[in-house]
């Protein structure tokens, strides 16, 4: 159980923050970039989930939620998780799974695409795709911490799902009325 008395410390006033090993590194650092970066991605689904409430796929999302927090507190800690046997909470192969079950079962009942879609549609649709464009940007920002420190694996795995995950979502939730992109449309 966490329990959290105190929210203001002071202790990162001074541009360092503590990471869940106790390491103190800058807020501008790339883990602390990409741990805000999943935060922002969880943020973007709890607007879209404004628009779920009641609907089956707000379950989904509630999971998805649930998954990003622990793949921040995989990040906080420094190490791919490799050696630590259960000692540290990282994200597993079985969270990226379930969204791949997912994104198949809801793929399913659509048809087939014949054009790229643009973001927009319904309310519901709009916020997915803006969720995935956020978890797209956290994406990519993991890639450039792997580059750098080591990173569990299926960290990055489980992003990269995700955003097909939201994108199969904004689908679903445009129920066949998805905005699709006509090449040149805009030129005079």
């Amino acid at each position: 159980m966490v329990r959290l008395d105190v929210i203001t410390t002071r202790g990162g006033d001074g541009g360092r923050t503590s990471l869940g090993d106790g390491t103190r590194v800058a807020k501008d650092s790339l883990r602390i970039e990409a741990i805000g970066a999943v935060d922002e991605a969880n943020a973007a689904i709890g607007l879209l989930r404004l628009h779920t409430a009641g609907l089956p796929e707000d379950g989904m999302l509630a999971r998805i939620q649930n998954d990003l927090f622990d793949l921040g507190a995989d990040l906080c800690v420094p190490g791919d998780g490799a050696a630590e046997e259960g000692a540290r909470l990282r994200m597993a192969d079985s969270q990226c799974a379930r969204l791949e079950a997912e994104v198949g079962a809801m793929n399913a009942a659509l048809p087939p695409l014949r054009s790229f879609i643009l973001p927009g549609g319904t309310p519901a649709a709009a916020h997915a795709h803006l969720a995935r464009t956020t978890a797209r940007r956290a994406e990519r920002v993991v890639v450039a911490l792997m580059a750098a420190e080591p990173v569990n694996a299926a960290a990055l795995r489980y992003l990269n799902r995700l955003s097909d995950h939201l994108f199969v979502l904004s689908r679903v939730l445009n129920a066949g009325g998805d905005v699709l992109w006509v090449p040149g449309a805009a030129r005079g």
